[in-house]
């Protein structure tokens, strides 16, 4: 008998082991990913206080591209390190979400690391 693999409790899992480990505070928030089929969001977390410092995504105002591809994801990420500038934040931690370290995911942090921000 064949079993199917369950993506999504996979991805929870890899997302439960992260969190275990990497935790945001107010000087080093945590950066964290999400990406869906038509955006990619991006939000700096502050575990310590539960409460969501910065967010952008694909369908903020200041993004111009508005699908969810690699050059949006360059635009987002740099999008979140100009606004973590103006809050005084130049330290993160990166949260990847359990997503592969690739594609949109790598290009939304290096471009946050081109930007400015230190992870």
């Amino acid at each position: 008998m064949i079993n199917k693999i369950d993506r999504k409790k996979s991805r929870a899992t890899r997302q439960k082991r992260v969190r275990a480990k990497v935790k945001g505070t107010a000087s080093r928030p945590r950066l964290c990913v999400f990406r869906s089929l038509n955006n990619i969001y991006a939000s700096l977390i502050d575990d310590e206080s539960a409460t969501t410092i910065i967010s952008t995504s694909t369908l903020s105002k200041e993004v111009k591209t508005k699908k969810s591809n690699v050059e949006a994801a360059k635009e987002v990420g740099t999008q979140i390190a100009k606004l973590a500038a103006k809050k005084n934040i130049d330290t993160v931690v990166f949260d990847r979400n359990g997503y592969l370290y690739h594609g949109k995911i790598k290009a939304l942090a290096e471009a946050a690391r081109e930007a400015g921000l230190k992870f």
